[in-house]
């Protein structure tokens, strides 16, 4: 692997993927965002060693990066699981057992609201409305919309991802 870097998580083949995205965007104003993006789509989340080394051949501030990374949503510094499951918290699903919901998840998997699964099967997440009152409660797992969602067969659902 690269003398540079190297990180448990990231191959020899997504080092030279992000090697070819920095080369491409180094002399490009305001490329931080893109470049940070497309290394996250390729690692699955910005290790902070990644952030250095980015930082390192954009000649760019570490702490800079660090900032942007850290403020935008969009970027994660852990590690994701394959699966994200989204639990809406809006009114509507509140009203209806999302609470439940959620409460079996998190004991089924031993993870809370921002967490991974140790094996990253799962992230589990929560968000305040998810726009589809109508079908509440709620939850999505990764594109896949799951409406009027019980805590009785929540599990049944959330166990066909692997």
């Amino acid at each position: 692997m690269n003398e540079d870097f190297q990180h448990p998580d990231i191959t020899e083949n997504m080092l030279t993927a992000m090697n070819e995205i920095i080369s491409s965007n180094r002399n490009k104003s305001g490329a931080s965002i893109t470049v940070l993006r497309e290394c996250q789509n390729i690692v699955g989340y910005l290790p902070v060693q990644l952030i250095d080394y980015i930082g390192n051949k954009l000649n760019v501030a570490s702490s800079e990066l660090f900032g942007v990374a850290s403020f935008y949503s969009l970027f994660s510094l852990i590690p994701k699981g394959r699966n994200t499951i989204r639990i809406c918290l809006g009114t509507a699903c509140y009203v209806k057992g999302i609470k439940e919901v959620l409460d079996r998840i998190s004991n089924q998997y031993k993870i809370k609201e921002g967490e991974t699964t140790p094996d990253r099967r799962f992230s589990l997440e929560t968000v305040r409305c998810l726009g589809a009152c109508g079908l509440a409660p709620v939850m999505v797992v990764n594109q896949d919309i799951h409406g009027a969602v019980s805590s009785d067969r929540v599990l049944d659902v959330v166990d066909r991802y692997k």
